[in-house]
């Protein structure tokens, strides 16, 4: 029989001839890109001679230089002893001597490159080469080990030669992989200064990680110096490297600007799934090289190979093979649940508010005392936020705070709640607390859960209190009064309603003690003195109250004022005493005194003139009263699930994302060809082993082991192949799903959002694309791996014992059954636990944001109890889900194992001869592993279908109906519009749902171009909606608004939007910097933005930052007060300079001098421009050319103020009327 490694050899001349080809070949390039390197040295001297004094330094770069003049040192000596003394061919002595000149030329090119050059890449060229000459050498080898099994003359200097050849080769092949990555790096791998704690340093140098290679990454190099330190020292914080320059945090915000951050996670979950299943083709292909190396050492020893071995050995594996796949899983899983309790146990282990900040009395003659107090938002701040605050506050006193704005009005409330660290002196309190703050926490549920706020209904109170807030006439506008669902932050109420349902809510509170922060700025003049005197002066006229307010007018009524500056008490005292003692309280008198005066001035100028007023008062058309037929539903709905079995649609829609699905075929036929190939390897080693020791064997074991092996290779690259399909199709099914998902969410209209809590939204973008991103796609390719198993398997083992069939068909049908029995329960279950999940998390969200009104009204043990109650809620579905899964697995294991016992006793009974016993042991072998699989396939295509809900949960928003396009190129206006900035409304309707009231009510008027027109009335009267409408965050129900004569409907969106500016009632700041929130897109200079700033009263604010415009800003605008917010919202439209400016209560935050310097920033900058103001300060829209009245959602009154106020009788004038003398009367009271 011809020796099987014949087919190896090839002439032994030919390989010195084909090495000194590829060596000469390899000098010739080398000589080419030494002189093109030389060149453009040359030419950049002045560069190369700079990058020439670095040394080289790394270690990595010595050990390849090394390597190569060691081999050139090497084949040196080896031609020369050939020549001399061994008297070898002439073609191998040639070959060595190339062989000796061509590493030396690489060692010299490679010094050249790193220290010339600076260069510490490896060129590709080097790469390729090297891997070759590894092959070469390891042919050369086996060649070797060839000659000698024939028994034929080895040259001891050729077998040298070439194990030198594959050791060199094979620590420069780990060269290729390691600096794989690393282009451009000048920094070295395993130096000391890789710990180098110098960080403003330009050639600092950052941690490896991120651009390590593979076999530095596998084997954790590149936290080799840390270790090494860590065991020299203990390690500090200045001893670990920096990380990457593009993961820091100063550089995080510009990241975000220039993608998405869900790129950058998803780069991350990309190399996830890709080394998982690289990691996952690893160990499952793991048994098959272990048995083939178990078999090959079996041969290479001579220890006989029977069937019984064989099958037993086989049978082993198997069973190893899930542990072995399942080991790192479960590694990965502890060191999870370990990250994750080490998280929790730090946030648990954060400083609590300090209780001893505020102490509580028991019984005192004071309500309140703040004795020499200093407090600070920030405690490593040099200057504290509040400093030498103290003063005494008797039980029933009303107390005013007042000052400009940033003085530390709000943080006092805030300190005396306890809400800002101590740093000295002491707060006592007595008696409970109510507060109000200054942006409304409105928690998502009804207007009467709102106000009673956990306390029991005392129905003629909460009347009072409906009474005393002027809430009655708004609640009759709702669609269920009281029992009307808010929709998250209040969104289906004006800003003046959610003020007036957070004042209601602390009276119903009955406290001692009233904080209340700037109550009146968002209601109408009107309404601001009704809560006064009903509140302030009515029902709380034997409480303690303090208010901070930027009205002048309800000053005089209080028993002390407090001004503040810069965080200090300036003045305290009664109105007329502090009124002459210092300039700060004079300043904001003069400035209320300034207001006051414009409008008197606009009074007697129109007092006697005739009465010409233009009045809309147009009988109001019928409102939803009178359509009782017309189903009228709350804001906010019961979240939305599917009911029954999970659509084909789900299915078909999901596996489409993936290249139009094209790839599942693929991922099935690669599949069966690895089963092929698995039963095929299996079935050739029962076939060539002999039953015993005396049976010939038919072929020899190294034919037997090579066929194995071959096998062995074909089936580990179809599982290599299949998971990285299934990986590639499961990343591409998640992000496209995502990204499908994310664009509708972002392009939905603001109807979703209202009726949408933000928990539903977080719960499918968080819970359920975590599902999708990690779970699916091993879901889906493990039910394929098992089904085609357990084919392949019932193939085996009907060939032994075709009677296997009658167990197998009536156990599978009995298996669907159970399926289908549990499916039921545990969809249903799925989707619940799903739906529940979102209460939690929003209840969650709302709690943090709420959490100092919370506090103030000692509501945790409520607000905890609450959120015990959803997570039991969530517990109780997750738990039964789980129990439901255990109670299907038992019935499947028991099934599977009477399907075993079963199938054994058919085969065992078999009549001898029958079958081929080696086949006979092999159907065992598989029957092992066949009631594992069975119930592994019925609870796989049963947790799918349950994990198919996520995709099913995102699938609903991906058909949420989105906004109009963002741009209709057959409508596209001219760059220059509007020109003019005319808008025209005509017979304007609005509604915030189909089956909601009507909010405007058939608006028709006209907003001259280049004027400013200021729009007032009662809180709730549509003037927000107006607005909204303009930009068509809310889209009207019937009418038109034309701007410059072109219909806002038929533009696109981005077209309309990016034309008009506004301040919102809301003001909005993001998480970033001063810069990033006026200037997001970097448009404009650093001049502009502080020409911005200074015009905005907030110049000198910045200046007094460390960092100036690059300031930090928090999650939104924390660390700014309201009045700020809307100032920097200010400088973004004065940077802007549209031609048509919306205000909507832009200055309702801040004190009457600064408003007057705002509105007088407005006149000189958008003089041009078409201004629209909406305002409860009298003295901001008293000088408009234009005032447009509205009174629940109808036009009452549009005409110039001077007009309106000739007629005594207008609404306007009786308005304007009520503030003056309100305020004058005030007063006159005072002096």
């Amino acid at each position: 029989m011809e020796n099987p490694l014949d087919f190896l050899l090839i002439q032994p001349i030919y390989l010195p001839l084909l090495s000194f080809f590829l060596n000469m070949v390899l000098l010739l390039i080398l000589f080419v890109s030494w002189v093109y390197n030389k060149k453009v040295a040359c030419e950049n001297s002045d560069d190369f001679m700079a990058k020439r004094s670095t040394n080289m330094s790394s270690t990595f770069s010595k050990l390849v230089v090394m390597c190569c003049v060691s081999l050139s040192v090497f084949y040196s000596v080896l031609s020369l002893l050939s020549c001399v003394r061994w008297h070898s061919n002439v073609w191998t002595l040639f070959d060595l001597l190339l062989a000796a000149l061509t590493w030396g030329t690489i060692s010299m090119y490679l010094r050249g490159l790193y220290i010339d050059s600076h260069e510490q890449k490896l060129p590709y060229l080097l790469r390729v080469w090297w891997v070759f000459y590894f092959l070469i050498s390891c042919y050369r080898l086996v060649v070797d080990f060839a000659l000698y099994k024939k028994q034929e003359l080895v040259s001891v200097h050729n077998v040298v030669s070439d194990l030198v050849g594959v050791c060199a080769g094979l620590l420069l092949c780990c060269s290729c992989l390691w600096k794989k990555g690393e282009e451009g790096e000048t920094t070295t791998l395993l130096e000391e200064p890789f710990l180098s704690e110098n960080e403003g340093c330009d050639d600092e140098v950052t941690t490896h990680f991120s651009k390590a290679g593979f076999l530095s990454l596998v084997s954790f190099s590149w936290m080799s110096p840390l270790v090494t330190l860590g065991n020299e020292k203990i390690i500090d914080s200045n001893d670990v490297p920096q990380v990457d320059s593009s993961d820091r945090a100063e550089n995080l915000f510009r990241v975000f600007r220039s993608q998405l951050e869900w790129d950058d996670e998803a780069g991350w979950l990309k190399k996830f799934v890709y080394n998982s299943a690289a990691m996952s083709s690893v160990l499952l292909t793991a048994p098959s090289f272990i048995s083939a190396t178990a078999f090959g050492a079996c041969v290479l020893l001579k220890i006989p190979l029977e069937s019984g071995k064989i099958l037993a050995a086989l049978a082993i594996f198997q069973i190893l093979q899930s542990p072995i796949y399942k080991l790192p899983e479960t590694i990965s899983m502890f060191v999870q649940v370990k990250v994750s309790l080490g998280r929790i146990a730090s946030f648990l282990c954060l400083d609590d508010l300090e209780k001893d900040v505020v102490e509580r009395l028991t019984y005192s003659e004071m309500a309140l005392e703040v004795s020499n107090g200093c407090f600070s938002w920030d405690n490593s701040s040099s200057i504290p936020t509040l400093r030498e605050v103290s003063f005494e506050v008797s039980h029933g006193m009303n107390v005013a705070v007042c000052g400009t704005v940033g003085s530390g009005k709000s943080s006092l409330l805030s300190s005396i709640l306890g809400e800002v660290p101590k740093i000295s002196g002491t707060v006592k309190v007595f008696g409970s607390k109510a507060y109000v703050a200054q942006s409304p926490w409105i928690q998502s549920g009804k207007v009467e859960d709102n106000i009673l706020f956990g306390k029991p209904m005392e129905r003629e109170w909460y009347q009072s209190v409906l009474e005393a807030c002027c809430l009655n006439k708004d609640l009759e506008l709702l669609p269920f009064h009281d029992q009307t669902v808010i929709g998250e932050r209040g969104i289906n109420l004006s800003g003046g309603q959610k003020q007036r349902i957070q004042i209601a809510r602390a009276l119903y509170q009955d406290a001692d003690i009233y904080l209340f922060d700037d109550p009146f700025s968002a209601v109408d003049a009107h309404t601001g003195s009704h809560l006064f005197k009903e509140v302030i002066l009515g029902v709380l006229k034997d409480k303690t109250v303090i208010y901070v307010t930027h009205q002048v007018e309800f000053l005089p009524e209080a028993d002390l004022i407090l001004v503040m500056k810069d965080g200090k008490i300036t003045q305290a005292g009664r109105y007329n005493e502090i009124l002459d003692s210092g300039t700060d309280f004079m300043e904001l008198v003069g400035a209320h005194t300034d207001a006051l005066a414009t409008v008197d001035t606009y009074e007697q100028g129109c007092a006697s003139s005739e009465s010409t007023t233009n009045k809309e008062d147009k009988e109001a058309p019928k409102l939803e009263k009178d359509s009782g037929n017309k189903p009228r539903g709350q804001l906010v709905q019961q979240e939305e699930r599917e009911k029954g079995k999970v659509g084909f649609t789900v299915y078909k829609k999901y596996m489409a994302l993936a290249y139009g699905g094209a790839v599942i075929p693929i991922i099935l036929l690669v599949q069966i060809l690895f089963q092929v190939l698995d039963i095929g390897s299996n079935y050739w080693m029962t076939w060539v082993t002999p039953v015993s020791k005396d049976v010939e064997p038919p072929v020899s074991g190294f034919t037997l082991i090579l066929v194995y092996v071959v096998l062995a290779i074909a089936s580990s690259l179809c599982i290599l192949v299949r998971t990285l399909l299934v990986s590639m199709t499961g990343f591409k099914m998640a992000t496209e799903l995502f990204t499908q998902m994310h664009l509708r969410v972002f392009r939905a209209s603001m109807s979703f959002f209202d009726v949408t809590p933000m928990g539903r939204i977080l719960n499918r973008a968080s819970t359920d694309q975590s599902v999708v991103d990690l779970r699916l796609p091993g879901q889906f390719a493990y039910a394929a791996v098992a089904a085609i198993n357990i084919l392949g398997i019932m193939g085996v083992m009907i060939q032994v014992a075709w009677l296997v069939l009658i167990i197998f068909i009536p156990v599978v049908a009995a298996s669907s059954w159970y399926r289908q029995y549990y499916i039921s329960a545990a969809r249903e279950l799925a989707r619940l636990a799903g739906i529940s999940r979102s209460p939690l998390v929003h209840h969650f969200s709302e709690t943090l944001s709420g959490v100092t009104t919370i506090r103030s009204f000692d509501q945790e043990p409520r607000f905890l109890s609450d959120i015990m109650k959803l997570s039991d809620c969530l517990s109780r579905l997750t738990f039964h889900s789980t129990g439901a899964t255990e109670w299907l697995c038992f019935r499947l294991e028991l099934l599977s194992t009477i399907t075993f016992a079963l199938s054994l006793v058919i085969v065992v009974s078999t009549p001898e001869g029958t079958v081929n016993p080696s086949f006979a042991g092999l159907a065992i072998t598989y029957a092992l592993n066949l009631n594992n699989l069975q119930s592994n396939l019925v609870w796989t295509l049963c947790e799918l279908e349950n994990k198919m809900i996520s995709v099913e949960r995102m699938l609903q928003y991906i058909d949420i109906p989105s906004e109009p396009s963002l741009v209709i190129e057959s409508t596209r206006p001219e760059k220059s519009w509007p020109s003019r900035g005319e808008i025209t409304i005509s017979n304007l309707q609005v509604r915030y749902g189909p089956h909601l009231p009507m909010v405007l009510h058939g608006l028709t008027c006209t907003f001259p171009g280049g004027l400013k027109t200021g729009i007032v009335g009662r809180t709730g009267c549509g003037k927000s909606t107006l607005i909204q409408t303009l930009f068509r965050i809310v889209e009207p129900t019937a009418g038109e608004i034309r701007i410059d004569g072109i219909d806002i409907l038929t533009i696109g969106l981005h077209d309309l939007r990016s034309r008009l500016s506004i301040i919102p009632q809301d003001p909005t700041m993001f998480e970033g910097t001063v810069r990033s929130n006026l200037d997001p897109l970097e448009e404009y200079s650093d001049d502009q933005i502080w020409e911005a700033l200074d015009k905005c009263q907030l110049g000198d604010e910045v200046r007094k930052k460390e960092l100036k415009l690059d300031s930090s800003v928090s999650e939104n605008g924390q660390n700014w007060s309201v009045g700020q917010r809307q100032l920097v919202c200010l400088g973004r439209v004065l940077l802007k300079r549209s031609k048509v400016l919306v205000l909507d209560e832009a200055t309702a935050s801040v004190d009457t001098a600064t408003d007057n310097l705002i509105q007088e920033t407005l006149r000189q900058h958008f003089r041009d421009c078409t201004v629209i103001t909406i305002a409860h300060r009298i003295s901001s829209v008293i000088d408009s050319d234009m005032v447009l009245l509205l009174d629940q959602g109808l036009i009452k009154e549009h005409d110039s103020p001077g007009r309106l106020l000739e007629d005594k009788s207008s609404s306007f004038s009786k308005l304007v009327a009520e503030y003056t003398t309100s305020s004058e009367s005030k007063f006159s009271r005072s002096c």
